[in-house]
């Protein structure tokens, strides 16, 4: 893989983590004994004058953010796991997990956090039970 990709896939996945940082920071705190993990802050219920209705209504914003959180904190771990690759000079970097053949350009300049070609990626994606 030429250097000047690699310089590029970096970039694009610093840019990204910075925002996925951001985005985590705006409802949770980072766990201080879990590395890369995030805690979704939960409500102060009953603390105020609120009805049981608004008290619910946050009970299930807090249940929402704690799926985007899920979602937010795996995309951050597969783009912290390129990041090592890269950092590291590794060979792996930008080789697929499944048949170890590179994974195509365009799909890394999509997802520089590509962990699968394209041909494997279809192989192993679920399909819907007959």
């Amino acid at each position: 893989m030429k250097q000047d990709d690699l310089i590029q896939f970096k970039k694009q996945l610093e840019e990204e983590k910075r925002f996925l940082e951001k985005d985590l920071l705006k409802f949770a705190d980072k766990d201080k004994k879990v590395k890369g993990d995030y805690d979704t802050r939960f409500p102060q219920i009953g603390d105020r004058s609120a009805s049981p209705d608004e008290d619910a209504q946050e009970v299930t914003i807090y249940s929402n953010l704690l799926a985007i959180e899920h979602t937010l904190e795996t995309r951050l771990q597969e783009i912290n796991e390129a990041l090592e690759k890269i950092n590291k000079h590794s060979e792996d970097f930008g080789l697929c997990e499944i048949c170890k053949k590179p994974i195509e350009l365009l799909r890394l300049k999509t997802n520089p956090a590509s962990k699968t070609c394209i041909n494997c990626a279809t192989k192993t994606s679920v399909k819907p039970a007959s």
